[in-house]
């Protein structure tokens, strides 16, 4: 395993880490091997608490505040440490949903949400993937969303959202494919995070053929394969983690 490092361990940058299932897969990757990179953009506790269980892991952690849906936030931020290390893995995960019937959707929650979702996508991969290319080396895992795939009403922002990132990731897994850059997506199903913790658990059992939520380590799991040697052969790849919710 190729890499451009100070340390031993290949390094993975992991957006919206700070909590929720970015910390889940934080923690796993390090468990897996990574060093890692934390990008968060304002809860410095969350994302302190992250770093602690990365670090009780054994990894070196640093911790990273910005805004993904800002280009200059992005490059002011990771340009000076990929003059000296180039991550083998990214994970995009950053994201956050603002809900409501489109027909009662303000332009800001349009936007917001995308801006964040394919914008961060867009920003923070165009700044390591050329790096990743020169080494031909890496992986990219974009997490995503049953939303993105079969459309939940009052998420048009957040379906679309989704929907474009799994769009995105077949395209650019091909682009890359040569280079031996991996690119895949996840697509979580009902997790119990704080993003639903004020959906009506009773109501989304009878919708989920396992009768439960998902668990934040779950989905990691899934990014941990697809970050590992044992997925060389995956690449354009979207991973239902959604206990068995019908496409």
């Amino acid at each position: 395993m190729t890499v451009t490092s100070d340390s031993t361990r290949p390094v993975a940058l992991v957006t919206g880490a700070g909590k929720g299932i970015g910390a889940a897969i934080a923690v796993a990757l390090a468990e897996a091997g990574y060093d890692l990179w934390i990008n968060y953009r304002s809860d410095h506790a969350a994302a302190e608490k992250t770093a602690d269980a990365v670090r009780s892991a054994g990894a070196d952690c640093l911790l990273l505040p910005f805004d993904v849906s800002c280009s200059e936030a992005v490059t002011a931020a990771l340009d000076p440490l990929l003059e000296k290390t180039i991550p083998l893995a990214l994970v995009n995960n950053a994201g956050f949903a603002r809900d409501g019937l489109m027909m009662w959707m303000s332009e800001a929650d349009w936007s917001d949400v995308l801006s964040v979702h394919l914008g961060g996508f867009f920003h923070v991969t165009k700044c390591v993937m050329p790096l990743m290319l020169r080494q031909r080396q890496g992986y990219i895992v974009n997490v995503a969303s049953t939303s993105g795939q079969t459309g939940v009403p009052g998420q048009t922002n957040y379906s679309a959202a989704k929907a474009g990132l799994i769009g995105a990731t077949r395209s650019l897994a091909k682009e890359v494919a040569r280079r031996n850059i991996l690119v895949n997506a996840v697509a979580p199903g009902f997790i119990d995070t704080e993003m639903t913790q004020d959906i009506p658990i009773k109501d989304l059992k009878s919708l989920i053929p396992l009768g439960r939520m998902g668990k934040a380590a779950e989905v990691a799991s899934m990014v941990r394969f697809l970050c590992s040697e044992e997925a060389s052969y995956i690449t354009g790849q979207v991973f239902s983690v959604n206990g068995g919710v019908y496409m």
